[in-house]
């Protein structure tokens, strides 16, 4: 969000927000069409972290179709306790993600309510800097989650691939490399927001935690993504 975005009217700012708040509180029962609608419109919300949240899901839902074609099968005997415990963790992590979609956007409206507040004496300056500042910690809460499942999604669809179907051994190798754009997707709001944060201490703890997780994540994605097409290309 740029410093220099225009000051606007506290009291349309305001009713803004609470339409924005409406119309973000469901957001995942949307259609997939409505969803790309509302996504590439000119509200700021949805933005990159839903659809990064929205991303790992579908990387999970990968996972966890490769687990599943394997659940009954005579082939898979051995696993089949693993295989139904991987299911049932997909399933959560579905859900969690799914609920970061709308965290994310109603963790960015205070954000968007704060530069918008007046600038015009010190006293409205500071407040506003202080809004700011309290906003933009508040709004890289949900992407550093989103991160942090990203991971654990990427954890998953390493044991999903060893242990599930063969059949779908490439959705599995489809799901590592989402699930490593949505962790590299979600950083970027993790930086953005702190580069503009006051708290420099802080900051710089949220970007080494987002740097460590990029860089487990490129490597387990790479890990599994070279297995992958070492099966199915030989």
């Amino acid at each position: 969000m740029a410093e220099h975005m225009a000051e606007t009217d506290p009291k349309k700012e305001t009713d803004q927000t609470e339409k924005r708040q409406e119309e973000t509180s469901s957001l995942t029962l949307l259609s997939v069409r409505e969803f790309t609608d509302r996504l590439s419109g000119k509200d700021p919300v949805p933005g990159g972290g839903g659809a990064a949240a929205l991303t790992a899901a579908l990387a999970s839902a990968l996972g966890r179709m490769t687990a599943e074609l394997a659940i009954g099968k005579k082939r898979y005997a051995n696993n089949q306790k693993a295989l139904e415990e991987l299911s049932a963790q997909s399933g959560a992590l579905i859900e969690e993600l799914l609920a970061c979609v709308d965290q994310d956007a109603e963790n960015f409206l205070p954000l968007l309510g704060a530069y918008g507040l007046p600038r015009g004496t010190q006293r409205e300056k500071e407040a506003r800097d202080a809004a700011i500042g309290a906003a933009l910690m508040k709004a890289n809460e949900v992407p550093l989650q989103i991160m942090c499942l990203c991971l654990r999604v990427l954890r998953f669809l390493d044991e999903a691939e060893k242990k599930g179907s063969r059949m779908a051994v490439s959705d599995a190798g489809a799901g590592v490399k989402l699930a490593e754009a949505a962790l590299e997707a979600a950083s970027l709001n993790v930086y953005i927001n702190a580069k503009n944060m006051e708290d420099k201490k802080t900051a710089r703890r949220q970007i080494e935690s987002a740097d460590a997780m990029v860089r487990e994540g490129r490597q387990l994605s790479d890990a599994v993504y070279s297995r992958v097409l070492e099966e199915i290309r030989g």
